[in-house]
C-alpha cells in the first residue's frame, strides 16, 4: 500500500501533529514501508501456531490474590501538598 501526502496529512491531523509540507513528503514513503512490512506479516501462515504469552517456556510463581486496603494511607498522604479527612485536596477544575 502506498500512502500519499494527503493520507499522511490526515494521519497527522488525527494524531494532532502539526507538520509542514516538506515533512509530509518525507514521511509518506517511510509510512508506506511500515505498512508494507505489516502487510508482509499477514502473509505468514499461523494456522497451526499456538498463541504464546512469552517465547520462553517458564512457569511464573503466582502469589495469592488478596484484596487489601493497602494500609499506607498516612504515608501516602504525607506526600500530598494538602489533605483533608484522609483524602487528597485538589483545586476545583469544573465550575
Amino acid at each position: 500500500m502506498s500512502l500519499t501526502k494527503k493520507d499522511v496529512a490526515k494521519v497527522a491531523n488525527l494524531a494532532r501533529i502539526k507538520m509542514d509540507d516538506a515533512k509530509l513528503e518525507e514521511l509518506a514513503p517511510q509510512l508506506s514501508n511500515i505498512i508494507g512490512f505489516v502487510e508482509q506479516l499477514s502473509e505468514v501462515d499461523t494456522d497451526n501456531v499456538e498463541p504464546l504469552a512469552s517465547v520462553v517456556d517458564i512457569n511464573l510463581r503466582l502469589r495469592e490474590d488478596k484484596v487489601t486496603d493497602g494500609g499506607y494511607q498516612k504515608e501516602i498522604l504525607a506526600n500530598a501538598p494538602d489533605s483533608l479527612e484522609g483524602y487528597f485536596v485538589v483545586p476545583k477544575v469544573v465550575e
